[in-house]
């Protein structure tokens, strides 16, 4: 038997069917978990039992932890995409609902987030107001580096474009604490143009932007923090240095 699922689910007050509703499958199969300590349902049921119950995965499966475990060089390498597009949207979704403590969206332009999370401006607001830092790290609409990008990658969508209209979504949302705007420096934004940064407290996704493409057609990493020193820290670093330097701009009034 489970006995720390059972006792999860005694704490958050949730019988075996209701679980069954918030993890979208049958209350045959909880029952299943239950019985059976060793059985490992799909990573997706996990995360999603796991939220509901308020609880860490490795309390409930620690078997299933143990396995995912990396000890080699990659091992803060969660999961790798040949194009940033290929990442599910329940991943960003995910990691956005699932921070804290520290959201660092330092895209060149962040556009995608309005359209790829759903109701991400509510979100903004409620991390706010619970205490997270949020922080938009764009490229100025205005500079140089953003107007040959734009040649470069010749699009009907324009970079100046994409960052005016996350500008937008900000300004509707008004002066707010917790929520921080900057443009990266002249200096830095070539650095910012070529490599986005999106922190989520100790996970991370990061675009190293190829040639030509636009950043939905690059590669995509997804890490998450397993000690000091690591691929995460380096690529926090970098995003750090490039917030330091960069420009507050104020969020206005819609």
């Amino acid at each position: 038997m489970n006995a720390a699922l059972r006792s999860a689910m005694s704490e958050a007050g949730l019988s075996p069917r209701q679980l069954a509703i918030r993890v979208g499958v049958s209350a045959k199969q909880v029952e299943r978990w239950l019985g059976d300590a060793d059985l490992t349902p799909h990573a997706r049921n996990r995360a999603d039992a796991c939220r509901a119950l308020g609880v860490d995965e490795e309390m409930l499966w620690p078997k299933a932890v143990r396995e995912r475990v990396k000890t080699g060089a990659d091992r803060e390498l969660v999961h790798s995409y040949p194009y940033r597009s290929a990442c599910p949207s329940t991943v960003w979704t995910g990691l956005v609902e699932g921070a804290g403590k520290d959201l660092f969206l330092a895209g060149y332009t962040d556009y995608f987030f309005w359209t790829q999370v759903p109701h991400f401006a509510d979100t903004i607001r409620r991390k706010a107001s619970a205490g997270c830092r949020v922080r938009f790290l764009l490229g100025d609409p205005e500079g140089e580096v953003t107007r040959r990008r734009e040649i470069v990658e010749d699009v009907a969508l324009s970079v100046s474009t994409r960052i005016r209209i996350t500008l937008e979504h900000l300004d509707r949302l008004g002066p707010m604490d917790g929520v921080e705007v900057r443009f990266s420096s002249p200096e830095d934004a070539v650095n910012h143009v070529s490599l986005s940064v999106f922190r989520f407290d100790d996970q991370m996704l990061v675009t190293p932007h190829l040639a030509r493409l636009v950043g939905h057609d690059s590669p995509l990493l997804h890490l998450r923090r397993q000690g000091g020193g690591g691929m995460f820290d380096r690529f926090a670093a970098h995003g750090e240095e490039l917030w330091e330097c960069a420009e507050p701009r104020s969020l206005r009034s819609a």
